[in-house]
């Protein structure tokens, strides 16, 4: 079974904006808490890190 967490990078107190990530086998899954059955996207670990570093830099913004 996978555990989704909301993790740490939602924006806090804004309800719009929920993202959930879980470990996976392969590496890192993400989905938005508010449609937990319309899919995810997974990540290998390299990968998710890059996309957090993005995040953290405001190049995704949009």
């Amino acid at each position: 079974m996978i555990e989704w967490r909301k993790s740490s990078y939602s924006g806090s107190g804004n309800d719009d904006v929920c993202v959930e990530v879980a470990r996976l086998s392969g590496g890192v899954g993400v989905r938005d808490s508010k449609d937990p059955d319309g899919g995810r996207l997974e990540f290998g670990r390299g990968g998710f890190a890059e996309l957090v570093t993005r995040v953290k830099r405001g190049e995704l913004d949009g």
